[in-house]
């Protein structure tokens, strides 16, 4: 099995082959990253294909192949923010509302993003990356530009908001 690091330097050369299996050993972790933050699966799928052609436009400006994963997370976040405002600004535009689409495979996941949609975006955020995404609180802030500390800070705060919300509902 070729490493990341291999594959990063391949692919910065364009080679194609080289990229596609990037990205294939990414792709769980980008599709839980991007429907963690949105609402379908369908905006998942968007934000992670303009991710994955934005990543392929930019690979030249990765400096350190290991970084690959926090700068390629750090883009689909900004694809998924991207498709929140334009989302936003379409729901000013009309006041119908909107039926979230459900599967009964997703029902493990349905009631904890639920709760998690009922953070604050900036402790919902650092929760996604952490717990779904598996990033350790250094990579989290490399991520979010933000210090380690705050990163830590924020990560305890969202922990004790999750456990007020399931006491509440409790």
């Amino acid at each position: 099995m070729v490493a990341i690091e291999e594959l990063v330097i391949l692919a910065k050369k364009r080679d194609a082959d080289a990229f596609t299996k990037l990205m294939q050993t990414q792709m769980q972790n980008m599709y839980k990253t991007a429907r963690a933050l949105l609402e379908n699966d369908e905006d998942a799928a968007d934000a992670i294909s303009d991710a994955i052609l934005a990543c392929w436009e930019k690979l030249d400006q990765l400096k350190n192949p290991e970084y690959f994963r926090t700068w390629m997370t750090r883009i689909l976040i900004n694809k998924c923010n991207d498709i929140l405002r334009k989302k936003k600004d379409l729901y000013f535009m009309g006041d119908e509302s909107r039926e979230i689409p459900f599967s009964p495979q997703e029902y493990d996941n349905a009631e904890w993003l639920e709760t998690v949609k009922g953070l604050d975006k900036k402790y919902r955020m650092i929760l996604i990356l952490y717990y779904v995404n598996g990033l350790k609180t250094t990579d989290i802030s490399a991520v979010l530009h933000i210090p380690v500390s705050t990163v830590r800070t924020r990560l305890s705060r969202a922990r004790e908001q999750l456990a007020l919300l399931y006491q509440l509902e409790a």
